[in-house]
């Protein structure tokens, strides 16, 4: 992992700034453009075959939100981006697929670049994607690297006029897209969580070496949650202060709440971080503990047998007068003395509560 991640910086050494060069997988075959165009009263939604057709809608007085899926196709992006006068060092954060999540005012658009994640239920690993935003006064452009993402209820509500999206600019068509981010945090970390509890009966009733690894695995996975979700804070936090002329005031209040959805999702992921954490401790515990009910089952017996060795050895000394060995009963006495040696110590181990 790490050698390609310098493999991609790599890449880009040396060369100047604003050159955009494409530092993630190629997740698609074929880059997919996708127009959804509406006010109050009218609704467009359409595939486009070229990077030429999304141009008229920069000064169209509707909003137009343009979805672009596949990163791998640097002269569409960079067309798009010289016609919306986006400049070069913004397009190039946009195809650093390994950016952090980060806002920037430009002054005539708005940058935003957030994790977005989801779970994979058939590896059962956590998956994340960068998806990008230019905000304009009247356009939206999305920047994702595969197709299949959480704003299909966004898209319905449009093509439904369900909501307030119809009747709001494009400052609302954000809040919502980040909206929808920010909420799918909360279903995958749900699933994170269950992972966790069901971990934490195993580690407290038998664990083994197998646990060790799902631990491992855990906390790799917070941590890397942890990388997407701090920063995401951050964002919101600069687009709730309102501080852009492109949000408005109306605004301000669903980014707030947005905001507490983040720092929520930030005390979440802590708060796993911290049972991960535990179970680590409680694992060792448990072993430990499992080492040491072993090591007394074992010092007992050998305890036990001490007394019942030196009987045995004394018995077993080849000298021609010992006082027992022509005693009808002796062998019998032995035992005897050796069935009470051991009764007794037993009873002064539960006694002392050593068992």
């Amino acid at each position: 992992m790490k050698s390609r991640l310098f493999y991609r910086k790599a890449r880009k050494a040396g060369l100047p700034p604003g050159t955009l060069v494409f530092t993630g997988e190629k997740k698609v075959e074929e880059v997919r453009l996708t127009v959804l165009d509406y006010d109050e009263k009218t609704f467009e939604e359409k595939e486009v075959e070229s990077v030429e057709a999304c141009f008229p809608y920069r000064d169209k007085s509707t909003v137009s939100w343009i979805n672009v899926d596949g990163l791998h196709r640097l002269e569409i992006i960079e067309k798009l981006g010289q016609h919306f006068g986006v400049h070069p060092l913004t397009l190039e954060d946009v195809v650093n697929t390994e950016q952090r999540p980060k806002f920037e005012d430009m002054g005539d658009y708005l940058l935003i670049i957030l994790k977005m994640i989801s779970f994979n239920s058939t590896e059962k690993r956590v998956e994340a994607e960068q998806v990008s935003f230019l905000v304009g006064r009247n356009y939206v452009i999305s920047f994702q690297e595969r197709e299949g993402d959480v704003f299909q209820p966004i898209r319905d509500r449009i093509r439904n006029d369900k909501g307030r999206l119809r009747k709001m600019g494009t400052d609302y068509l954000t809040y919502s897209l980040i909206d929808a981010v920010v909420d799918n945090y909360f279903a995958v970390l749900e699933v994170v969580g269950e992972q966790i509890e069901d971990l934490e009966d195993e580690v407290m009733t038998d664990p083994t070496s197998e646990t060790m690894q799902k631990l491992h695995k855990i906390k790799r996975r917070l941590l890397f949650l942890r990388k997407s979700v701090w920063p995401l804070r951050e964002v919101v936090g600069s687009l709730e202060r309102g501080e852009s002329k492109l949000i408005g005031k109306q605004t301000s209040p669903y980014f707030r709440d947005v905001y507490d959805h983040a720092i929520q999702v930030v005390d979440m992921v802590e708060t796993m971080r911290d049972m991960n954490a535990g179970m680590f401790d409680m694992y060792l515990s448990s072993i430990s503990n499992r080492m040491n009910e072993v090591m007394k089952v074992l010092t007992i017996i050998a305890t036990i047998f001490i007394p019942l060795t030196f009987i045995a050895g004394i018995y077993g000394m080849n000298f021609e007068y010992m006082p027992e060995l022509k005693w009808k009963w002796a062998y019998f006495g032995v035992w005897g003395v050796m069935v009470v040696v051991v009764i007794g110590m037993v009873m002064y181990f539960k006694k002392k509560k050593w068992i």
